[in-house]
Order: structure tokens, then sequence, then C-alpha cells
């Protein structure tokens, strides 16, 4: 291919970011400010059981820095795309001892099942464990409202999962009776909690050594969700009684449904594509679930538009359906899967150009609208204005840890933001088995 004179790369460059202004979806275009505002706002609505698109579930698990040591605990872990199970003690030196640790796919991720036959697909995966412990830690990663008593109904799926049966069901509850419709004797205790707040506990179980004043946990990975703690007196929905007021204990924001975020006109339309329109707009703009199809909603509105060359247009069919490892492989160069490979084969180089801006602006844009949400955490935690005492953010999920630069453009942007509305002092942590050492905690209650 012909090397292109500068002008001609910057006049690509342009035209890109022109395209993506057309529709609303260029990241430079975004007041990280105003939309910290509307985080906030939602979070106290939330918090106050108003109307907010940030349901700022309480999870009834306080907050503590000590694990129990020398019992075992069954932890389940209900992800996007797997389901996994172990059993975890933690000896006299806080170490995680994990066990017999099982993989499958999530039942409902291939195609629709009953209630009867997502919870039978469970009991398959965990009857060589079942008789382990009578606890049970289930980290399950999607919108989930915990009771009192540990269990939790599901709102809704995400992540494509089709299970519609299950959805308003106490999970808990279910499993329990699976456990003995199949035949298997004892008693059982089950908490539940999400990925989000699996990932908190990690970092206060992990991190023992370590001076946080508070803690907050992050998931990028198939979903995207926040978890962090609040004080009991600032939890004013009407239908939760019995809180200690000087009490502090963990909150599901569910901030992948922020529905204020800056959604792009692209944005909307992949967003009535999906198995559930309206519902997770904000991770719909970024999480690993869903980066792949709005790449690939942008590169249609770009043929549309005449963005690219007709070769390009003509490789780039109908069939042609983005995964978010795609983009990943792009950008790093060279393409790592026969598809992209021969997508970009023998085509333009302004069309290579053009495709690299539209991802990498996709992915900068995601590191700004996961700033957002970051940032408006640390502020309403009201913590981390000490230096000596940060806030420890436990991060988990491969979108965080494997888009280009990805963390490093978030610490940039979430720096930027933070700057402005005072002084305020975080650390990212990455802690191996993040969410079944969560489960583990949680289970252990």
């Amino acid at each position: 291919m012909n090397a292109l004179s500068i002008d001609e790369l910057i006049k690509i460059k342009n035209a890109v970011i022109s395209f993506l202004r057309r529709y609303k979806m260029y990241f430079g275009d975004i007041d990280t400010q105003k939309y910290v505002d509307l985080f906030l706002d939602e979070m106290q609505r939330g918090l106050k059981g108003e109307e907010s698109s940030l349901k700022m579930f309480p999870t009834f698990i306080q907050f503590r820095n000590k694990i129990p040591v020398g019992r075992s605990v069954i932890v389940l872990d209900a992800g996007g795309t797997n389901f996994r199970s172990a059993v975890i003690t933690f000896n006299n030196k806080n170490e995680p001892v994990i066990q017999k640790l099982k993989q499958s796919y999530m039942p409902g991720l291939k195609s629709e099942v009953s209630k009867d036959e997502f919870f039978r697909i469970i009991i398959e995966n965990i009857r060589d464990i079942i008789d382990e412990s009578e606890n049970i830690g289930f980290v399950f990663s999607y919108p989930i409202e915990i009771y009192p008593n540990g269990d939790g109904k599901l709102i809704y799926f995400t992540k494509e999962i089709k299970a519609k049966e299950v959805e308003g069901e106490f999970i808990g509850e279910n499993l329990i009776a699976a456990i003995k419709k199949h035949g298997f004797k004892g008693s059982k205790k089950i908490v539940m909690l999400n990925d989000a707040v699996a990932s908190l506990l990690s970092g206060i179980s992990a991190l023992q050594n370590r001076n946080f004043e508070s803690y907050i946990g992050f998931i990028l990975g198939t979903g995207s969700n926040i978890s962090y703690i609040e004080k009991n007196s600032n939890l004013k929905k009407k239908h939760i009684a019995n809180l200690e007021g000087d009490d502090y204990q963990i909150i599901n924001i569910e901030s992948g449904n922020f529905s204020k975020g800056p959604m792009g006109e692209i944005d909307l339309k992949f967003d009535s594509k999906t198995l559930n329109p309206g519902i997770g707009h904000y991770e719909k703009m970024f999480s690993g679930a869903y980066l792949g199809g709005l790449a690939t909603e942008v590169v249609r509105f770009a043929l549309k538009d005449g963005l690219f060359s007709d070769t390009f247009s003509r490789k780039f069919n109908d069939y042609i359906m983005l995964e978010s490892r795609d983009i990943d492989d792009f950008l790093f160069f060279p393409p790592g899967n026969p598809r992209l490979i021969n997508l970009t084969k023998d085509i333009e180089n302004r069309d290579l150009i053009s495709l690299y801006h539209i991802f990498d602006n996709l992915v900068e844009r995601a590191s700004i609208v996961v700033s957002i949400a970051l940032a408006s955490t640390i502020i309403k935690s009201g913590k981390g204005n000490n230096p000596c005492d940060p806030i420890c953010i436990t991060a988990e999920g491969s979108s965080f840890y494997m888009m280009k630069n990805f963390q490093a453009r978030v610490d940039c942007h979430m720096r930027n933001i933070l700057s402005q509305r005072g002084s305020y002092y975080y650390e990212i942590n990455k802690i191996d088995n993040a969410i079944l050492l969560g489960a583990a905690a949680a289970g252990l209650e």
C-alpha cells in the first residue's frame, strides 16, 4: 500500500470525527461534569426509593474487614458467560484455599430454558460439592434485589441470558427447593450477592494489611456494575427498616442501567436490536457483551454515509457481526483471528485507518463513561480525601484489563473529573479469583 501524507492522514481522522459527531458518538463532545451531576442525582434518588435508573439495592452485608478462618463454604458464580463453583476455606494466615473448582456455560446462554431447567442445570454442576458445607455464597451477576434474609429476587436478566420464567423469582429459595427435589439432604444458608459486591469484598479480604478508608467493587466484563459502602442513615427507602444509622453496608448501584448517560443516535439504534431494549442502557455503550455489536452498528452507519470504499463495503456484508475481542485484536495489530484478517485483507489504507479511528473512539468513549460512574461513586462515598487513606477500587473483568490502554485511560479521565470536585485519592487493584473470594466472604457472614 502507498504511504499517505500527513495531510491525508489528518483528513481521514477529521472525516471520522465529523461522522461520529453527526450521530453524537464522539468522545470529545462528552461533558463529564454534567454527567457526574446526573449520576449523583440518580444515586440519591435511588437511595431514597424514588424513581431512578440506579436502583441502589441494599445488600444487608455489613462492612467488616475480618474473615472467619477454618470454615468451608460453597461458592457459586453465575456470570455473563460462565457458571463456576468451588469450595473455599480461609486458613489461619487468611489465605484462601480453593478446591473442586468447576466451570461450565451459564444456563440460558445458548437457548431459552424454563425455570425448572435453569435450576436443574445448576444442580448438575454442583452435585459433587453440595454436601461440603451448609453455607453457600452465590454471586448472581444480574439485577437482583436483596432481602434481609440474604435471598435475592431477580429483577430481569441482562447479557442476553434467556430464562424468562426465572425473572421475578427468589434465586436462593428456588435453589434450596431444587436441592431437595433432587434428593439431597441437610439445610442450607444461602447469601446472594452480585459480582460487584463480591469484587468489593475480595478487596477487603485480600488487602487486610493495607490502609484504605473505604472500598469500591467494579466490574467490566460481559456486563458492568459498581458497588460501594454507604452509611445506613442515608438509605431512605420506605420498605427498609431496622437499620442502625451509624452503621455502614454495601450498596449495589446497578450502574449498568444508568439511563441519563451520553447515548448517541447509533447507541439508541443498537439498543433497539438487543434482547432487552431499554434495559442496561449504560453498559451497552462499553461492556464486553455489547461493544462488538455496537461497533458493527457504527460501521454500518459509516458505510451508508460513504466513509469507506466500495471494496470494503462489499466485504462488510450483512452477515458480519463483530465481537468485542475483534476490536482489541484490531487496535493491537495484527488481527489475531481469521475473520478480521479476511475482512481487512487487500482493502485501501484509508479504510484501515478509518476503522482504527472508529474503534479507538469507542474505546476512548468507553473509558470516559466508566470514569464518570466511578468518579461519581467516589464522590458519593464521601471518603478518600486523605492520600494516606485512599479508596480501594477492586476492578474485575476481562474488558477492563484487555481493551487497549483502557486502565490508563480510565485513570486519566477519573483524575481530570475528580480534580474539579476536590481532593480525592484512590487505588485500583486486581485481586486473583476476586469473585470467588467475595462469594466466600459473604457466605461466611
